[in-house]
């Protein structure tokens, strides 16, 4: 059977162009945090495979260990199991003062510069979401690509809020979480090159999610005043 000349047809794809520009994303209001914690990870598994549990009273909550838990530790986190409150704060004061670094999820901050662009009516996330990707600054794309360096001058403040939790009947809770001041992060952005967006335009999409959304928890997109920024351009 003869081809058609479709089948015959050569198609040809160009290599593809990457381009990459390093940023810094600056706090202009704190970063609020709240990482799952083991324990609730745990108890949602739990829940989730059914598992059954002899009914007792709730543990009584140690507001410190709820703090320290909810930070993205990316140096090892100490072991706090079996500690007094006073053995957690040393034993957390001790890792700060070794260098203990925190970090914050990249891929929030490029969900959040599409979710800006989708709420100005610039473009749909749908475009945007294979067009660039965002990695730690040094890191690549197996690596560093999960959690941003919070770089800050001093360690993260203990926060005590009350929230509203539940459906349509909410309940007044309290939630523990550290709070940054004076953060920023250093970031690299790779932009595959198609003719759709530009560097700059990417870089404008992170720079309006800063001023609309903010990241974190209590952020401007969640009623609060938390995670906003503004963008630095690394040359």
């Amino acid at each position: 059977m003869a081809k058609t000349a479709s089948e015959n047809t050569i198609i040809k794809i160009n290599p593809i162009k990457i381009q990459k520009l390093d940023i810094t994303i600056v706090g202009d209001t704190p970063l609020l945090v709240h990482a799952w914690s083991e324990k609730a990870k745990r108890e949602m598994l739990e829940a989730q495979q059914k598992l059954k549990k002899d009914k007792k009273a709730k543990e009584i909550r140690n507001p410190f260990r709820e703090y320290v838990d909810a930070m993205y530790w990316i140096t090892p986190k100490p072991d706090f199991d079996g500690m007094t409150e006073a053995e957690m704060k040393k034993a957390f004061e001790k890792a700060v003062a070794n260098g203990a670094k925190f970090g914050f999820p990249i891929i929030a901050i490029k969900q959040g510069a599409m979710e800006a662009c989708y709420h100005a009516g610039l473009a749909k996330k749908t475009f945007m979401r294979s067009a660039f990707y965002i990695n730690q600054k040094g890191g690549t794309i197996y690596e560093g690509n999960e959690l941003a360096v919070i770089e800050t001058s001093e360690p993260p403040a203990f926060r005590e809020d009350m929230v509203k939790i539940g459906g349509m009947t909410k309940v007044a809770d309290l939630r523990y979480r550290p709070e940054f001041r004076n953060w920023k992060m250093h970031l690299t952005v790779s932009l595959i090159d198609t003719g759709v967006f530009t560097m700059e335009s990417i870089v404008n999409a992170i720079n309006l999610c800063g001023y609309m959304n903010g990241i974190g928890e209590w952020r401007m997109e969640r009623d609060g005043n938390f995670g906003h920024f503004h963008v630095e351009t690394e040359g």
